[in-house]
């Protein structure tokens, strides 16, 4: 694997651990890595949902349908299954929920 050199300095029974698993140390950092940075992507989406981005909020007043009208053909079909999913509204306070409606 091509990357980046990166110098860290780690815990002495951090080194001492991964060498009695028998691991090449730069893959198991890479790997250990990744998976932090998926753990806090994830975190973000969530977060999300509770606390949307004020753009997102403009948007929830279309309704998908309009909202998806609103985009050139060729981008539409590729973004928005109008079939799929479930109805969802914006209750401020407390998050998305699906619709009432």
């Amino acid at each position: 694997m091509a990357g980046a050199p990166v110098t860290i300095t780690l815990p002495e029974e951090l080194v001492q651990a991964m060498d009695r698993q028998g691991v090449d140390r730069a893959q198991f950092v890479a790997e250990a890595v990744r998976h932090e940075l998926d753990r806090k992507h994830r975190d973000e989406l969530r977060r999300s949902l509770y606390a949307p981005h004020p753009e997102s909020t403009e948007h929830e007043s279309l309704g998908i349908a309009e909202w998806a009208g609103g985009l050139p053909p060729e981008e539409a079909g590729d973004l928005v299954d109008l079939a799929g999913g479930q109805p969802v509204e914006w209750i401020p306070g407390e998050g998305w929920r699906r619709s009432r409606k």
